[in-house]
């Protein structure tokens, strides 16, 4: 019995060694130059949600959602009781703090080295490599968007069928449902719209909606808007084929109900097209 569990046990160590993320200590970091009054933009291939600094000689923020900008700390002078001034002082290779950026699916740090600024060779941007990523354990049903793109390409790559699941055709327009596909807690709607007119499409907006099947005189439209949390592609104009892929959180709703999708172009345009889905049409997803 005491063997059988040793081997167990031995087992157990050697899966986590081979799965455990490999601890990181300061000489192993990569090293990114960063110079006085210069900015230093890092560029995450997904969006970060969060950025340490470890020291106050650095400073920083996020101008958007996947850049973060990072610049020395202006010298900071202040009165003492010696009356001294205060301020930094930084020689050509110090290391002057570590910076953390944490994405969706992974954490990537860097120790930054000043450079004065005599060094014409300053890198002033840098895009987050996969050798300085680690990956960060999370809930199995969240997807990085990074990974809900990957999922999307696979799909775009697919041909679409000659017989869409939906199809609405009007003012030389046709907007078709190619397909729905679902993988752990998300669904992912494939879309494709067909203009046969000379006049350009300028998209105003893709609206997704839940709304009541039948509408009754004497009661008001019940209508849920939904927003995809993600998209393939956020074009806004097409002269002759678009398609596109939008994710949504998993949903349900009851048969008296139709989700609609409504095609709306910019400015007073007339060219509106209406689509019901149908829930059953949801329910017969094919898996990615």
């Amino acid at each position: 019995m005491k063997s059988i569990l040793y081997t167990l046990l031995l087992f157990a160590i050697t899966v986590n060694a081979q799965t455990a993320t490999k601890d990181k200590i300061i000489s192993e970091l990569p090293e990114i130059e960063i110079t006085e009054g210069i900015n230093l933009h890092i560029i995450s291939p997904e969006p970060i949600q969060y950025v340490d600094l470890s020291t106050e000689q650095l400073t920083g923020d996020l101008p958007a959602t996947s850049i973060a900008r990072i610049k020395i700390t202006d010298n900071q002078k202040s009165e003492e009781k010696d009356k001294k001034v205060k301020s930094n002082t930084f020689f050509n290779g110090d290391n002057i703090g570590i910076i953390t950026v944490v994405g969706q699916s992974f954490i990537a740090q860097y120790k930054a080295v000043y450079r004065n600024s005599e060094n014409l060779n300053t890198v002033t941007n840098i895009h987050i490599q996969p050798e300085a990523m680690q990956p960060i354990e999370f809930d199995k049903m969240i997807f990085s968007n990074l990974e809900l793109r990957k999922f999307a390409m696979d799909i775009i790559q697919k041909k679409t069928e000659n017989n869409p699941i939906r199809l609405e055709k009007d003012f030389n327009l046709s907007f078709q449902l190619n397909n729905v596909y679902v993988i752990s807690d998300y669904i992912f709607i494939d879309m494709t719209f067909k203009n046969r007119s000379n006049l350009s499409y300028d998209i105003e907006g893709l609206k997704f909606s839940i709304e009541d099947k039948k509408i009754h005189k004497a009661t008001n439209n019940q209508s849920i808007e939904m927003t995809p949390l993600f998209q393939l592609n956020p074009q806004k104009h097409f002269k002759k084929n678009f398609r596109n892929i939008y994710v949504f959180k998993k949903f349900t709703y009851p048969n008296s109900k139709v989700m609609m999708i409504r095609l709306i172009e910019e400015q007073f345009s007339g060219r509106t097209i209406e689509m019901k889905v149908n829930y059953s049409d949801v329910l017969k997803a094919d898996t990615l």
